[in-house]
């Protein structure tokens, strides 16, 4: 059951894609969404601090209040139209201070919703995304910010190669799951060491007992595995790819793979995502 959904109100977010996202599944699920914006620290390199100006900094401190209160009171507006119940904050912190307390917050929802990083803009959504994915124990929705239109599940692709993160993963988007109506489980074919070959644990099978309409498909890999998944949903014009999120430790700090990395880069459609 999806009952509370916890969103990243980000001023990067032009089209405002997970606010409307995530006022979506609060509809549909007859949940309650919470809205996070943070106003962050200006970044002040090492090499000049000292000789930056104390107006500059305060003026590009309030700056980012400002960028914060904007997405927050957008946000309010949008659930004042959509009548849903909800609640909204702004937080003043660093970007990596703000991504640990979003993945912090995140244990106490059933779901965050996240958009995904633009190259072109600071890196704060993607530690965001790292955080909500990695630190919080719970799914996340990554939104493409090129995402318009309402919530359909039409079509879900699964992505299963018959690893952890993968299981659960899938575990937690049964409610997604239940209420699509087609869903395909793709295997790439050629994947070293993930071979879903145990007797009796066919993924088909198992969604098809908790009513999932269900068809399994074994597709080639033509270059990156990504690339092949990402070429995949876009023939299937699947609206949500459910996946595993993969990384790796390195000091006690999450590293995301490179199937995961490549995914959140180029994806075209939200993705729901567990580790």
């Amino acid at each position: 059951m999806i009952k509370d959904v916890l969103v990243h109100l980000s001023p990067a977010d032009k089209n405002h894609a997970a606010t409307a996202y995530a006022l979506a599944l609060a509809e549909l699920f007859d949940a309650h969404v919470a809205g996070v914006a943070f106003a962050y620290e200006p970044v002040i390199g090492a090499s000049v601090m000292g000789a930056v100006p104390t107006d500059f900094i305060e003026a590009q401190r309030q700056e980012n209040i400002d960028f914060a209160n904007a997405a927050k009171a957008k946000f309010e507006e949008s659930v004042r139209r959509e009548r849903v119940s909800a609640e909204s904050h702004v937080f003043s912190a660093s970007m990596a201070g703000a991504a640990d307390q979003f993945g912090r917050m995140a244990r106490r929802f059933d779901l965050s919703v996240v958009i995904q990083a633009d190259q072109e803009t600071v890196p704060a959504e993607e530690l965001i995304a790292e955080s909500a994915l990695f630190v919080s124990g719970r799914p996340v929705i990554v939104v493409p910010y090129i995402h318009t239109g309402e919530l359909k599940l039409e079509r879900v692709m699964v992505c299963w190669d018959g690893g952890r993160a993968a299981a659960r993963a899938i575990g937690d988007a049964m409610p997604f799951l239940t209420r699509a109506k087609a869903v395909e489980v793709v295997m790439v074919l050629g994947e070293e060491g993930k071979q879903d070959s145990i007797p009796g644990a066919d993924m088909g099978q198992h969604l098809a007992r908790h009513g999932v309409t269900v068809e399994v498909k074994r597709i080639v890999a033509t270059g990156k595995v990504e690339e092949t998944l990402l070429s995949h949903a876009a023939d299937m014009s699947a609206d949500l790819v459910v996946m595993g999120g993969y990384g790796h430790s390195r000091l006690r700090e999450f590293i995301l793979g490179g199937v995961t990395r490549g995914m959140l880069a180029s994806m075209t459609v939200p993705c729901f995502m567990s580790h």
